[in-house]
C-alpha cells in the first residue's frame, strides 16, 4: 500500500484552477485534428492525432508514450511507474478519433474549429472522446502537485485507441497482442457520461451485442403469385414469420436457452435505478416514440440497462417500387441485433440463432446467416473496492452521493475484461445534452474540471484502499449477486 499523503481538496482545486487555461488551449488545439476515423480521407489526421497526444503525454512527465500501429488507425499508449512497491496499476482506456462532422450537418460553428460559448466548448470529440480522455492529465497534474509525489500513487497506464467510431475492428488483436504490456488490477474506461449535472452517476457495466443477416431463398427467380402463389414456399411470408416469432407475448425473446446464465438485477439495485428522477415523458420525447413496450415485469431503466433484447433492425424482399407487383419473391432478407448482459456467452447466443432459424423454416427454403462479430457484456458489482474507490473520489469532487446507472449500449470495455481479466469500471462526466454524434458536440467545462477533479483524488484513493478493502472480488462478487437475483 502507498504510504502516500491523500491528495487536499483544496490544493487539488487549487491547482486545476491555475491549469485551467493552459488545459484547454492544449485540448482546443486536439480538438482542430479531424481525427475522423470512418473515412480513409482522414489517416493522416488520424496519425497527426496519435503524435499530439503521445507527444503531449510525454510533456506532462509520463516516462513511456508510445504509438501502437494497428492494420487501421494507431493506438497510443502510456506508461508512469509508480515507484511504489505494493501500488496497484490502473489502465485508463478512452480514444482519440472521432465521428464525421461537417458545418452543412446542422452546426452553429465549425466542428473542428472549436468554440466556447456560455462556458461550454463546441466542437467535434469534445465529450466524445478527446475531452473525456485528456482530462486525466490534469487530473494527474493536480494529484502530484496537492501530494508532493514525483509520480502517481498507481502505476498509471494509458491506452487511448484510434478506431472506436468505426467499431474497434483491430482493438481485440491488439489487446492480446500487448496484454503484457497492458496488465494491470483495473481499466478505468472515460468514454461515458453522467444522468445529468445535477444528478452525477457512475455506470456500472455495458451491454454486449451480438447481430446478424439472414438472407432467406425461395424460388430460383420472382414467380407469378397467381399461377404458383399458395403452392410454393414465399421467402418475405417466412421472413416476417420468423421476426413475429422472436418474442412471445410477455415480450422475452423465444431462442431456445436465451437466458441462461443471466445475472439477474438485485433488489438493491432495482431500487437504486428506481432513486434516479426518471421522466418516461421525456424519454419517449428524446426516443422520439408514443408508448413503452417491453419485457413484462421490468420498468424501462431496467429493460435497456440490464436485460437482454432481441430487435428486427431491417426486414425486406420481393418488389418495393411503385404499384403492384404481383410475384413470389426469389428472396428475402432480415437483420437482427441480440444485446446481452453479464452472464451470457456471445457464440452460445449466435448457435442458438443458427438452430432457431433451421427449426422454424419450412422446406423449400435455403437459408445464410452472416454475424458482423460480437462485444461481450461487462458488469462490475455495485460492491467492488475498485468501484468504491470511484464512487468516493466522485463525491469528493461533486460533493454530493453519487448513484449508479448502465449503459444499454455496447463498446470494447468488455474485450479489457476478457484480454486481461480484470474489473472495467467507468469515469465520465459528459451529459446527455453533449450531443454525441450530433451536429453541435459540446462539453461543458465546469464538469469536465469536476472529472478531472475525482481522477486526481482516485489515484490516492486506490492506493490507499485497494490492499484493505474487505469487499468481495469481483469473480466472488458476481457469483453472490447473482444469487441474489
Amino acid at each position: 500500500m502507498s504510504s502516500s499523503p491523500a491528495a487536499p481538496d483544496d490544493a487539488v482545486r487549487a491547482c486545476i484552477e491555475e491549469s485551467r487555461t493552459a488545459f484547454l488551449d492544449d485540448l482546443v488545439d486536439w480538438l482542430r485534428i479531424p481525427s475522423v476515423s470512418a473515412d480513409p480521407a482522414h489517416g493522416d489526421d488520424l496519425r497527426r492525432s496519435a503524435a499530439w497526444l503521445a507527444g503531449k503525454l510525454t510533456a506532462e512527465g509520463f516516462p513511456v508514450a508510445e504509438i501502437w500501429e494497428t492494420p487501421g488507425a494507431p493506438a497510443v499508449f502510456a506508461e508512469w511507474p509508480s515507484g511504489e512497491p505494493d501500488a496497484p496499476t490502473v489502465l485508463v482506456y478512452g480514444h482519440h478519433d472521432v465521428q464525421p462532422a461537417a458545418l452543412t450537418d446542422g452546426w452553429h460553428s465549425e466542428p473542428f474549429v472549436p468554440e466556447e460559448r456560455d462556458g461550454r466548448l463546441y466542437a467535434r470529440g469534445a465529450a466524445d472522446d478527446k475531452g473525456q480522455v485528456f482530462l486525466h492529465t490534469l487530473g494527474v497534474r493536480a494529484h502530484l502537485a496537492a501530494t508532493g509525489r514525483t509520480a502517481p500513487a498507481v502505476n498509471l497506464k494509458l491506452l487511448i485507441e484510434g478506431e472506436e467510431e468505426s467499431g474497434s475492428p483491430h482493438f481485440p488483436d491488439l489487446a492480446r497482442a500487448k496484454a503484457d504490456r497492458l496488465a494491470c488490477d483495473a481499466a478505468i474506461v472515460s468514454d461515458t457520461g453522467m444522468w445529468s449535472a445535477q444528478t452525477p452517476t457512475v455506470c456500472t457495466g455495458m451491454r454486449g451485442l451480438a447481430d446478424c443477416q439472414i438472407d432467406l431463398y425461395g424460388p430460383d427467380q420472382d414467380i407469378h403469385s397467381g399461377s404458383f402463389g399458395g403452392a410454393v414456399p414465399n421467402p418475405a411470408t417466412e421472413a416476417a414469420r420468423l421476426a413475429a416469432r422472436l418474442h412471445d407475448e410477455d415480450q422475452r425473446v423465444t431462442l431456445p436457452g436465451f437466458y441462461d446464465g443471466v445475472v439477474e438485477l438485485t433488489d438493491s439495485e432495482r431500487r437504486l435505478f428506481a432513486e434516479l428522477p426518471f421522466d418516461e415523458g421525456a424519454w419517449l420525447r428524446t426516443a422520439h416514440s408514443h408508448a413503452t413496450l417491453g419485457e413484462t415485469g421490468y420498468t424501462t431503466l431496467e429493460r435497456i440497462w440490464a436485460r437482454p433484447t432481441a430487435e428486427v433492425n431491417g426486414i425486406g424482399g420481393g418488389y418495393q417500387g411503385p404499384g403492384g407487383k404481383t410475384v413470389i419473391p426469389s428472396r428475402a432478407q432480415l437483420k437482427l441485433s441480440f444485446r446481452l448482459v453479464a452472464g451470457q456467452d456471445t457464440e452460445k447466443v449466435q448457435q442458438s440463432v443458427r438452430e432457431w432459424v433451421a427449426q422454424n423454416l419450412p422446406d423449400g427454403i435455403r437459408h445464410e446467416i452472416t454475424f458482423w462479430g460480437a462485444a461481450r457484456p461487462c458488469l462490475t458489482p455495485l460492491g467492488h473496492p475498485a468501484l468504491q474507490s470511484v464512487v468516493r473520489s466522485m463525491e469528493r469532487a461533486f460533493g454530493q452521493r453519487i448513484r449508479f446507472t448502465r449503459e444499454g449500449g455496447s463498446g470494447p470495455a468488455a474485450d479489457l475484461q476478457d484480454v486481461l481479466g480484470v474489473p472495467v469500471l467507468f469515469l465520465g462526466i459528459s451529459i446527455p445534452s453533449d450531443g454525441w454524434h450530433a451536429p453541435n458536440e459540446k462539453v461543458e467545462l465546469d464538469l469536465l474540471m469536476k472529472g478531472a477533479e475525482a481522477t486526481a483524488y482516485l489515484w490516492g484513493d486506490l492506493a490507499e484502499n485497494w490492499s484493505t478493502q474487505t469487499a468481495l472480488s469481483e469473480e466472488s462478487a458476481l457469483s453472490e449477486q447473482s444469487r441474489e437475483g
